[in-house]
C-alpha cells in the first residue's frame, strides 16, 4: 500500500506547481469551472448527483447517503475505481477534490484505499481553492502597479506582452484576439476558467519575481470573457504607453496574425479541406456582428470582398482580398475608434514611441 500523504489546503503550492488534480465532481460542475491541471472522473454522473441532491434537500443527509449507497452498485463502484487508478498511479503527487471537500471526497478516498491506494484530497474542495484564487486576484489588482500598452490595430501589442517577463496576456488566456474578428476555432474558456487561469498566471509571475505587471489596454470584455472587476478598476486608472507604427507595417502584422496564422489554426482544428471554408464563415459572421457600427453601405462592400476571398480557393487571391478588407476596416472603422478612445486617456499617457521603444520602456518600468 502507498505511503500516506496528508490532505492539503496548500493551494498556492498546488497551483503554482501544476500538481495534478482528480476532480470527482459531476460533469456539469466541472464544465462550469475547474483548474488547468484537473482531470474530471466523477464519482456521481449528472443524473445521480441530481437524484441525491434532491434526496438531501427533502429527506436530509442520512437519506442521501442511503440513496448513494443504493446507486453505487458493484458495477458502478468498479467503473469508478477503474477510471481513477490510471490517473492516481500516473500522478502519485496529486490530489483529488469534490465541491466542498466533504462526503464525495471521503467516499472517493475510501474506495481508492480499498483498492490499495492512499490518495489525499483538497481540504475545502473546489470551493475553497476557487475562493483562494478570487482573493488573490483582488490582492494583486489592489497592490500591484500595472502599465497598459495601447496602440492602433496591428501594432503587435500582444507580441510585446508575450515577450515581457511580467506581461500578462489577457487575449491568450481568453483564447481570443480581442477584436470583432478575434474568434479562434477552439473557442473560449468558460468565464470561471478564464478567471482561474488569469489568477494563476499572476501568481506564477509573482513567484518568478514580478512586482508590477504589463497588460494590453483591453476593454471590459475579451471576446465573451469578462475582465474581473478588481483588475478592470486598476487598469482603468493605470498609466498608458502608446505604440506608434506605420500603416504598412501594421497591415503586415495583421496579415500574419489574421490571415496566415488564423488559416493555419482553422486547418489544424477542422482539417485541411474544411479549414479555409470554416475560416471564411467565421470572418463573415464577425463582419455581420459590426454591421450597425459600419453602416450598411460599408458593410455591403466589405461583405462582397469577403465572399470573393472565401470563394477564391487560392491563398494568394484570398490574401489579396482579405488585405483589402483589413485596410478598409482599419481606415474607416478601427483607427477612428481607437483614436477617439485614446483621446480620453491622454492624461494617463506616460510614454509614446515605436514598438521597440515602448518595449524597452515597459521592461524598465517599475510603477
Amino acid at each position: 500500500m502507498d505511503s500516506i500523504r496528508p490532505d492539503s489546503d496548500e493551494f498556492r503550492r498546488i497551483l503554482l506547481n501544476d500538481i495534478p488534480l482528480l476532480d470527482v465532481r459531476a460533469p456539469v460542475e466541472y464544465n462550469e469551472g475547474s483548474f488547468p491541471a484537473a482531470v474530471n472522473k466523477p464519482l456521481l454522473d449528472d443524473e445521480q448527483r441530481r437524484l441525491i441532491g434532491t434526496e438531501y434537500k427533502q429527506q436530509g443527509q442520512d437519506a442521501a447517503i442511503v440513496l448513494g449507497n443504493k446507486l453505487a452498485t458493484r458495477d458502478v463502484h468498479q467503473q469508478r475505481i477503474d477510471s481513477w487508478l490510471p490517473i492516481v498511479d500516473a500522478n502519485p503527487a496529486g490530489y483529488l477534490y469534490c465541491f466542498r471537500g466533504g462526503l464525495r471526497s471521503r467516499i472517493s478516498q475510501q474506495w481508492l484505499k480499498e483498492a490499495g491506494r492512499n490518495y489525499p484530497f483538497i481540504k475545502g474542495g473546489y470551493k475553497a481553492m476557487r475562493r483562494f484564487l478570487i482573493d488573490e486576484q483582488q490582492r494583486v489588482a489592489e497592490q500591484s502597479p500595472m502599465l497598459r500598452i495601447n496602440g492602433l490595430t496591428g501594432t503587435a501589442k500582444t507580441r510585446m506582452i508575450e515577450q515581457l517577463a511580467n506581461g500578462v496576456d489577457l487575449e491568450g488566456i481568453a483564447n481570443h484576439r480581442g477584436s470583432a474578428f478575434g474568434r479562434r476555432p477552439a473557442g473560449q474558456p468558460e468565464q470561471i476558467n478564464f478567471e482561474n487561469n488569469l489568477s494563476i498566471d499572476f501568481l506564477k509571475r509573482e513567484a518568478a519575481g514580478a512586482t508590477s505587471f504589463i497588460l494590453e489596454d483591453e476593454g471590459v470584455m475579451v471576446g465573451r470573457c469578462n475582465v474581473p472587476l478588481p483588475l478592470r478598476s486598476t487598469m482603468d486608472i493605470g498609466p498608458v504607453a502608446v505604440v506608434d507604427m506605420g500603416f504598412d507595417e501594421r497591415i503586415e502584422n495583421l496579415r500574419q496574425d489574421y490571415i496566415y496564422d488564423s488559416i493555419s489554426e482553422y486547418e489544424d482544428f477542422y482539417g485541411a479541406e474544411l479549414g479555409l471554408a470554416e475560416f471564411g464563415k467565421s470572418l463573415l459572421a464577425s463582419l455581420e456582428r459590426i454591421v450597425k457600427r459600419l453602416g450598411h453601405e460599408r458593410y455591403g462592400k466589405m461583405k462582397v470582398l469577403l465572399e470573393q476571398a472565401v470563394a477564391a480557393g487560392d491563398i494568394g487571391r484570398t490574401d489579396e482580398l482579405l488585405t483589402a478588407v483589413m485596410a478598409g476596416l482599419m481606415q474607416e472603422y478601427y483607427d477612428p475608434m481607437y483614436e477617439y478612445q485614446l483621446q480620453k486617456k491622454l492624461d494617463k499617457m506616460v510614454f509614446r514611441g515605436s514598438w521597440q521603444e515602448v518595449k524597452e520602456y515597459a521592461e524598465s518600468w517599475q510603477g
